[in-house]
């Protein structure tokens, strides 16, 4: 059974800095993408940055694009997002999702693309 827990959550003050962590488990075997998404109250769950297996490629949106970095670590199947320059519209929960069906260089942008998904974690950013 696959689970994705992320972590790292909390309250910020604008322009300040969060890490958020997603620790993957059970039976994913091969290469598998991962997503970061956010979802507020009232709005649709929008990709924030994914990252592809072998962490040569990455995508961000433009809302956190020069803001965000997505990293990972397969060694310990745990994918990181660094969050700077936090703004209150960054305010959200978010989650981690794995895509298993893309290659080794390949993610997608799509939530309907992933396949796994974590419980999430509450980013609040104070203005």
């Amino acid at each position: 059974q696959v689970q994705l827990v992320e972590s790292g959550g909390g309250l910020v003050q604008a322009g300040g800095s969060l890490r958020l962590s997603c620790a993957a488990s059970g039976l994913i075997y091969g290469s598998y993408a991962m997503g970061w998404f956010r979802q507020s109250p009232g709005k649709e769950r929008e990709i924030v940055s994914a990252i592809s297996w072998t962490g040569g490629s990455t995508y961000y949106a433009d809302s956190v694009k020069g803001r965000c970095t997505t990293s990972r670590d397969n060694s310990k199947n745990t994918v990181y997002l660094q969050m700077n320059s936090l703004k209150p519209e960054d305010t959200a929960v978010y989650y981690c999702a794995a895509d298993v069906r893309v290659s080794d260089y390949g993610m997608g942008y799509r939530a309907s693309e992933y396949d796994y998904w974590g419980q999430g974690t509450q980013v609040t950013v104070s203005s």
